[in-house]
């Protein structure tokens, strides 16, 4: 298959199944891997935002072949389904639209806040929404993720798409405070289905961090409120 994947690696404890709409992504992320992954620059990377070539028509014959398959297709992880970019070209509805045809769900995992709001009518009992929460300050957000949806407008979207009956999951990774990952819980668990719980990787400020400590009082407080949740390799490995 071209378009959708099986990931592997530290992904697979994400989803079974992934498809990245753009090529490039404008927010712009500190700790993003993507470049690294796509061999480009991160220059090019967050300031070129392109649809892969030909990618609509790749996702329908990919599709076609997994016909009926009970895999989630996760959107996105080497770009965001839901970036500015999106707005004029609808990859991210085509693509919901397309697999829906085929009999397969969606996980749509976004920075993107209210903007990936725009395709909730298209959404169903099998799909899930998520979102990547990192902090609750906006200074801290702006610093490592300047061009993405600020914490509360992330966490709206989550409140939104709870509301409307659909599950949602909020992904704990990176950690860059523990401290703000743990309010995070604590402001989201009411509306948050399932926490993903991981580590800060490939990042100077990682070795700083008690991570068993994390992990321990992450584990602790997802107990207290009585939360679903799973926590990475990474992270198990911390705790021992």
């Amino acid at each position: 298959m071209v378009a959708i994947y099986e990931p592997k690696g530290r992904a697979l404890e994400y989803a079974p199944l992934a498809c990245n709409l753009y090529r490039g992504c404008g927010h712009k992320c500190t700790y993003c891997y993507a470049p690294q992954v796509i061999r480009e620059s991160r220059d090019t990377f967050h300031s070129s935002i392109n649809p892969r070539k030909n990618i609509l028509a790749e996702i329908r014959k990919d599709a076609a072949k997994l016909r009926n398959d009970p895999r989630r297709v996760l959107l996105s992880f080497t770009s965001d389904p839901y970036q500015k970019e999106n707005d004029e070209h609808k990859l991210a509805r085509s693509a919901i639209e397309i697999l829906h045809e085929h009999g397969l769900s969606v996980e749509i995992l976004s920075k993107g806040g209210m903007r990936a709001t725009q395709d909730f009518d298209l959404l169903g009992a099998e799909d899930r929404v998520a979102a990547t929460l990192t902090s609750v300050s906006d200074d801290i957000a702006r610093e490592w993720e300047p061009g993405a949806a600020l914490p509360k407008d992330r966490m709206a979207y989550l409140e939104l798409a709870k509301s409307r009956g659909l599950v949602t999951w909020a992904s704990l990774e990176p950690v860059i405070d523990p401290a703000e990952s743990l309010e995070i819980i604590r402001q989201t668990h009411t509306f948050v289905d399932k926490f993903k719980v991981g580590t800060l990787n490939h990042h100077a400020r990682s070795k700083e961090i008690d991570w068993r400590r994390f992990g321990l009082d992450a584990v602790e407080l997802l107990e207290k409120l009585g939360c679903d949740y799973y926590i990475k390799k990474d992270l198990r490995e911390a705790i021992g």
